[in-house]
């Protein structure tokens, strides 16, 4: 899947050609709000794992590379690193990622819009998630079987998440990390030059948003982890988040995975 006409960068499975993207069909090109709403998405990734490395864990649940090296670092007794709550949310992130497959392959082979689907039940287990942890406080470093409940619940909605992201394919803005997108921001900006990454486009402008609305979003979960906010109304507001997300993506052209290994375009 291309990148829309100015949107041209990095993607999920590495560097796209500008040529091959000037050459493919009109039919292949993303939906013009489709990148706004990925910066959004990436702010709520910040807010929750603002709540899960803060309030609930210490365990990320989107960005599993965290948690896979505190299992490395605990397998190797070092670093004093409690391993239960990476190893929980590792476990529901792969049970949400082969869910999410299965949800958006049987989606889209019945013709319907599996994006909007993919966020519909993310949000709604974000939601559970937020009435699980109803009054429950955060508590950083000791979690109790409740707040790992929570969080194997919002681990799970971001094992499907990534699924959703991954299909959709929009170049530089994974919504559950900023390390590429970084990287394609500074390679394609004044300091970089690099035609590869987007200078002189405004796919690069894309990324930096990507990043600071990663930043914005972290930062606003742990100012009002810091007020004392108690984590059901914490992740309320985020479920609410990527339910707008999905109902506003409503109106735009349907998406297509066609091209994957496998699998044909509905009819």
């Amino acid at each position: 899947m291309s990148a829309p006409e100015g949107w041209a960068g990095v993607s999920l499975s590495g560097v796209m050609d500008e040529k091959r993207k000037a050459a493919a069909p009109a039919g292949s090109r993303l939906p013009p709000h489709m990148p706004a709403l990925m910066v959004a998405l990436t702010a709520v990734t910040g807010v929750i794992e603002a709540v899960s490395l803060l309030g609930l864990g210490p365990a990320f649940t989107a960005m599993q590379t965290g948690n896979v090296l505190f299992l490395a670092f605990g397998a190797a007794q070092a670093g004093n690193l409690p391993t239960l709550p990476a190893g929980i949310s590792l476990a529901a992130f792969v049970l949400g990622v082969v869910c999410g497959s299965h949800l958006e392959s049987v989606t889209e082979a019945r013709g319907r819009r599996w994006f909007v689907m993919g966020l519909i039940v993310e949000a709604g287990l974000v939601l559970a998630a937020a009435a699980a942890a109803w009054g429950l406080a955060p508590q950083y470093g000791s979690p109790t079987a409740r707040h790992l409940a929570v969080m194997a619940v919002l681990a799970l909605a971001m094992g499907m998440r990534n699924t959703t992201i991954m299909r959709a394919n929009v170049p530089g803005v994974p919504t559950t990390l900023v390390t590429r997108s970084m990287t394609a921001f500074l390679g394609g900006s004044a300091m970089g030059r690099d035609a590869v990454y987007g200078y002189g486009t405004a796919g690069w402008k894309l990324r930096g948003l990507s990043v600071l609305a990663m930043f914005a979003g972290g930062a606003l979960g742990a100012l009002l982890i810091r007020a004392g906010c108690a984590v059901g109304w914490l992740l309320l507001p985020t479920a609410v988040a990527v339910l707008v997300v999905g109902l506003a993506y409503r109106g735009q052209p349907a998406l297509h995975t066609g091209q994957a290994p496998g699998r044909e375009r509905s009819r």
